[in-house]
């Protein structure tokens, strides 16, 4: 692979969405591409503070009532919307996998340099998601993050920091679009 490809493939990652995905299946071989992708992610003092957690079959059901409970418990009576509640089943429906985006607070480092490890190493999993043509996008609940210990248990020091939707997908993703880079770079001569 020379730079061009490289930067294509950077240039073409996007958000893909639960309701564009097909109901083909993600293979295990993937989803070992994808994390072994993000396994090779930066991280100061060696901590590799990124965790995941695949969520499928049953758990995707449960997890699928648990965002529905979230919301409802979270969100005052006169607020409630059908229409949010139907957005968050149909996200957890379409998707093929979800996986919850955990970090090891490893108290090694400052916080923010083991949540930018960890954006690392997802930004590396959408990459290769990319390649494989599977669609992804990451959603941070805050409800839903800050009480995943209610949905499953974690390690001493985890928390969860967003949940990765996946699913294939076979449309066409629309073109990025991004200001030149020169018009955020300076250099410094002196």
């Amino acid at each position: 692979m020379n730079a061009n490809e490289l930067l294509s493939i950077i240039k073409k990652r996007r958000s893909v969405f639960p309701p564009q995905y097909t109901q083909e299946e993600i293979t295990r071989e993937e989803l070992s591409l994808i994390f072994e992708a993000a396994n090779w992610a930066p991280s100061h003092k060696k901590t590799e503070p990124w965790r995941f957690v695949v969520l499928e079959g049953p758990a995707k059901d449960r997890f699928r009532e648990y965002v529905k409970r979230v919301y409802v418990q979270g969100t005052p009576t006169d607020q409630l919307s059908d229409r949010k509640i139907n957005s968050l089943i149909e996200k957890c429906d379409k998707s093929n996998k979800i996986v919850l985006i955990n970090f090891i607070n490893t108290e090694k480092n400052p916080e923010w340099e083991e949540l930018a490890a960890v954006s690392m190493a997802v930004q590396n999993m959408w990459l290769m998601a990319t390649e494989l043509n599977v669609g992804a996008y990451w959603s941070s609940p805050a409800n839903v993050i800050a009480n995943m210990d209610e949905f499953t248990p974690m390690e001493e020091g985890e928390k969860c920091v967003g949940v990765f939707y996946m699913g294939k997908f076979d449309g066409e993703l629309p073109e990025g679009i991004r200001k030149p880079a020169a018009e955020k770079v300076k250099f410094l001569d002196y």
